[in-house]
């Protein structure tokens, strides 16, 4: 009897093919053998979901119907190609047969998502209050930027997504896209329906989590879908909402973009229309882009961070750059909290650095000198942006304890050992439970 013919395998990297069919495809992903696997968190899965160590790399991967992984595949990458938040798909496998010749189903590989949990890990931890809102929230913004682009989810709730940390909140991202339909623009019934289910899965994802012991039983689990649709609607209308107002308030546009800059998002394009009087003006959003905090620090520092982080490193940057202008004397390792000694003119008077040169500064001596100060050994336990923000939170409450500003190394010293050092690693956060 000759042999089954291998599998048939579409990699995106040329160099992951090789390893790729190293793999035991003759057997049912259940079926595979412990040493091929790691033990990473999965979250609920209508499907069989194992994870694979390929180089330095870990791998998710998701055995379906053929047809499905393929078009799973090419959705996902095209949401990755609009910046939508996603696991990033990296090979399908189709034609699979057992040793006796017996079909198999397809498969779809996607990269792990470093630093992503799904939420029933994330439960599974001691962490801050309210942790169930700010997953809500994430979602409700993931869902939001998803619908812009005229993505149809069809299966929205937090099973199908993971969660990284952003600063004091979460960001979310698209695991699971197999059920989605990619479309020029969205009805309102489709969105609407996107949240009916939402509001049904939302609710069972809580349920699941009450008869696993998990959370307290006295949670109600509509609340959390309840605030999703509060949080999703308060934001779609910021977004899309068209404004008439007087021609002489012009002014007020102005202020609708600030407002989306501080939600995260800019206005690409922008329509405005007058009325046949010319006395009042229609203002209706055209594009909006989201990750305005993200794309200023990308552009200033080089550091790529999800949005809160961003908007919390721009900051930092923002009160170094004021510190600057208004230091009065040089100090090598500053008397001020950034260890900043001012800069000068010829008179000896401060003169204020332009956002590109503080930025080059700000790099220079405060965020390099933290990234570099942290030990192999810590390096994973978050990533370098969150690090960041857990560093200014914790310089922040140290200041005031001592009721003193703390120099730059003198805090970073205090937070490597006091706060990092006691941190759980979350680059690939591995648990002998099933999730």
């Amino acid at each position: 009897m000759p042999a089954p013919q291998p599998p048939q395998i579409h990699a995106v990297h040329r160099a992951d093919h090789a390893a790729i069919a190293e793999l035991p495809w003759h057997l049912p992903l259940k079926d595979w053998p412990e040493q091929f696997l790691g033990g990473l968190p999965r979250g609920i899965s209508r499907h069989v979901v194992r994870f694979v160590e390929i180089g330095d790399e870990v791998l998710a991967i998701k055995e379906t119907d053929e047809h499905r992984a393929l078009r799973e595949f090419d959705i996902l990458g095209v949401l990755g190609n609009l910046a939508v938040p996603t696991v990033e798909p990296r090979a399908i496998v189709t034609n699979r047969l057992t040793e006796s010749a017996q079909p198999l189903p397809g498969a779809l590989l996607t990269a792990y998502l470093d630093f992503s949990l799904p939420y029933r890990a994330l439960f599974s931890r001691s962490l801050a209050e309210d942790t169930a809102g700010r997953l809500v929230d994430a979602l409700a913004v993931l869902l939001a930027r998803l619908h812009l682009v005229g993505f149809y989810w069809g299966d929205v709730s937090l099973s199908n997504t993971l969660f990284r940390r952003d600063a004091d909140a979460y960001a979310a991202y698209v695991v699971d896209a197999e059920t989605g339909e990619l479309h020029d623009q969205l009805s309102t019934g489709q969105r609407e329906m996107d949240l009916r289910i939402a509001r049904t899965n939302i609710a069972g994802d809580f349920l699941d989590l009450q008869a696993g012991g998990i959370i307290d039983p006295g949670v109600d689990p509509l609340a959390a879908s309840d605030r999703l649709l509060e949080a999703y609607s308060a934001l779609w209308a910021e977004l899309t909402r068209v404004e008439e107002f007087s021609i002489n308030e012009r002014w007020r546009i102005d202020e609708r973009i600030r407002r989306l800059n501080d939600l995260g998002f800019d206005l690409g394009e922008l329509t405005v229309t007058t009325d046949l009087d010319g006395v009042s003006l229609l203002v209706e959003p055209k594009v909006v882009e989201p990750n305005h905090h993200s794309r200023r620090l990308l552009r200033l520092t080089g550091i790529g961070a999800n949005e809160n982080q961003a908007r919390a490193m721009l900051n930092d940057l923002d009160a170094y750059r004021s510190a600057a202008a208004s230091a009065e004397s040089p100090d090598q390792d500053g008397g001020g909290s950034h260890g900043f000694g001012g800069a000068h003119g010829s008179a000896g008077s401060p003169v204020e650095l332009s956002e590109d040169e503080a930025a080059r500064i700000w790099l220079a001596e405060v965020y390099k000198p933290l990234i570099d100060a942290i030990p192999d050994s810590l390096a994973h336990k978050l990533e370098p942006a969150q690090i960041f923000y857990e560093f200014v939170e914790h310089r922040r409450v140290m200041s005031r304890a001592r009721q003193r500003d703390i120099p730059t190394r003198e805090a970073i010293a205090y937070f490597i050992m006091d706060d990092l050092a006691k941190l759980p690693d979350e680059s690939r956060y591995v648990d002998s439970r099933q999730f």
